[in-house]
């Protein structure tokens, strides 16, 4: 059975910590990767362990990790750097506060994110290994850098890490739907494809697209 994951709404989380918003765009695009981590700040903290709470287009998770507020403020600056395109300097703020958090995998996320960006394709593979190397089972972790490896052709380690997410947290749908394009577009893996398409359209039947995708396959492979 696979593990859970502390998910929670803004207003259920009241001590400082990370809200992670991850957008996902169509099939054979590259994702648009919006990382952003709120802070809250209070005393206490009521976090519920639950299943992969998601809407549409993003999903939640939270992180327990206190920070000061100048830390916080850095962090938000970076966000807002990363989506604006001035990656240097997002990152520049990201390394300011990996050096001022303890243990945090939020920011080698983004500097990830921020070198891929930039095409800086050995820094963007050591920034999310640095990552994992924080917390190895980290779903999103996984998620965003098995996206990369997809991204730069590296189709088998983007599998491997698919596959890893998916057995270890099978209620975090995103990775179902990114496996499933791996295997439909890129490994010419009908029977994968398929299965992971349904695993994540029984939770999402609105998603129009991915039922599509569904029919197609199964098109091609009664011929």
């Amino acid at each position: 059975m696979g593990n859970k994951l502390v998910f929670t709404q803004a207003e259920q989380f009241l001590c400082r910590s990370f809200r992670l918003v991850r957008f996902y765009r169509a099939k054979g695009q590259v994702a648009a990767l919006v990382i952003s981590f709120i802070f809250f700040s209070g005393c206490t903290s009521v976090v519920q362990q639950a299943s992969p709470q998601q809407s549409e287009d993003s999903i939640y998770l939270v992180e327990n990790r206190s920070v000061d507020l100048s830390v916080r403020r850095d962090f938000d600056k970076a966000v807002k750097l990363l989506q604006e395109g001035q990656y240097e300097l997002a990152i520049q703020l990201l390394e300011s506060v990996a050096q001022n958090t303890d243990n945090n995998s939020a920011p080698y996320i983004n500097m990830g994110v921020a070198y891929y960006r930039m095409e800086n394709h050995d820094k963007a593979e050591a920034s999310f290994l640095k990552a994992l190397e924080i917390n190895p089972n980290h779903p999103v972790t996984l998620n965003e850098f098995a996206l990369f490896y997809r991204s730069v052709g590296r189709f088998q380690e983007a599998r491997e890490l698919f596959e890893r997410v998916v057995t270890q947290y099978p209620e975090f749908m995103p990775a179902h739907r990114n496996y499933g394009i791996l295997c439909d577009l890129y490994l010419n893996d009908p029977a994968c494809a398929i299965e992971h398409y349904e695993i994540y359209y029984q939770a999402n039947p609105d998603d129009d697209a991915v039922k599509v995708w569904i029919a197609t396959l199964r098109q091609k492979i009664q011929g």
